[in-house]
């Protein structure tokens, strides 16, 4: 089997020949810069200086194809480009490096720990009425400059017999509206604010219905996978009650994830962190067919249950290795012994592709990176 295949196999529940991997096909299933370049040294790749981010704030690389080629990667990502009209602009003073996303909202790396961005300013915070929310002036979807870097991605995909994931234009719907308005006062909103709730949340859903249309248009029978995400989890349960989720957030997942599906017969790949597993069904219900990242050290996801539970309804793209700990602070052996359950369990009658549970870390050391790569090929066969 060729890559394409092999994913294609898995995401129709069929067997492939081996378990396919991602690595870097998302911002979800990639890598950050600083364990990606100490990889790159173990794995005798020249140094990669390019740092060109999926975007800025998570610091996952865009990795470089002889990465790829070098692990065998069966997958390669196709993403939009940063809009023309609200070029990114990243500014610098003493401490931090900063930037405001076109949504408006603001993020901050100190330079003394220059991980991640993490968000400081959200616009509407502090606006008390839906009528003043209204003038709020919201991005506009369909710049044709989008769509320019996902045509020669696709096309150097297709030459190598790669399966193609499209990513998305933005964060979950959820997720733009919390940051627009503060996490916390989104919450709030939920119980007090209800129409402004909804107001934010239709608007990200007409962001990315049009988005979805353009790039959908243009390439929806050249791409096998298809994202769209939304963090409801946390560590030890959903971020609302599944009743809160059902009223406000899933009939908008639905008409995103109805719209995909009647322009595309590509899958479509949902992406939520956390102790979901109470709103699984929901997300089978709406036309989920791919779940990530699979966070099967939390509550209600352990993935012997999952597997019986939901596998031949949905793939699980993720779940190969856990990141929090075993990843980054165990032993090459218990790196090597995670990855050998995990697929001993999720891969039966395939439905599985091999990914991390979310991305790889930046204190992440290689030779635990590599002990990952060779179990997934040793053990991963069928």
């Amino acid at each position: 089997m060729n890559s394409r295949e092999r994913i294609l196999a898995a995401i129709n529940h069929k067997q492939p020949d081996r378990v396919p991997i991602d690595l870097g096909s998302s911002m979800m299933t990639g890598i950050h810069r600083d364990a990606y370049h100490k990889w790159r040294i173990l794995l005798g790749l020249s140094q990669d200086l390019s740092h060109h981010f999926f975007e800025p704030s998570m610091q996952i690389v865009y990795a470089s194809e002889d990465f790829f080629e070098r692990l065998e990667i069966d997958t390669r990502p196709a993403l939009p480009a940063w809009p023309s009209s609200y070029p990114l602009d990243i500014h610098e003073d003493e401490h931090t490096f900063s930037y405001y996303d076109e949504w408006g909202y603001g993020l901050k790396m100190p330079k003394t720990d220059p991980i991640y961005y993490s968000l400081y300013h959200h616009p509407l915070k502090h606006i008390s009425t839906l009528s003043e929310i209204k003038q709020f002036s919201f991005p506009s979807p369909t710049d044709p400059i989008r769509l320019i870097p996902i045509a020669d991605e696709i096309a150097r995909a297709e030459k190598k017999n790669k399966a193609i994931v499209l990513n998305n234009v933005c964060a979950g719907t959820m997720e733009v509206a919390s940051w627009l308005r503060g996490l916390d006062q989104f919450l709030i909103d939920l119980v007090l604010e209800p129409e402004i709730v909804e107001f934010l949340l239709d608007k990200v859903v007409e962001f990315k219905l049009a988005y979805w249309e353009m790039v959908l248009a243009e390439f929806g029978d050249r791409v096998d996978v298809v994202i769209e995400s939304d963090d409801i989890g946390t560590q030890t349960s959903t971020l609302m009650s599944p009743r809160m989720y059902r009223k406000y957030i899933k009939p908008r997942h639905k008409k995103i994830l109805d719209f995909i599906h009647s322009k595309t017969s590509a899958k479509v790949f949902f992406h939520s962190c956390g102790a979901i597993r109470p709103i699984i069904p929901d997300f089978i219900e709406i036309g989920v067919d791919i779940i990530n990242p699979v966070q099967f050290n939390l509550a209600g996801m352990e993935p012997a249950s999952l597997k019986k539970e939901f596998g031949r309804d949905v793939v699980f793209w993720g779940g190969g290795v856990e990141t929090q700990s075993i990843l980054g602070g165990g032993t090459t052996e218990q790196v090597r012994e995670n990855v050998r359950q995990q697929i001993e369990v999720l891969a039966d009658d395939g439905g599985f592709v091999f990914a991390t549970v979310h991305n790889i870390q930046a204190d992440v050391p290689p030779e635990n990176l590599n002990a990952m790569w060779e179990a997934v090929m040793e053990f991963g066969k069928y």
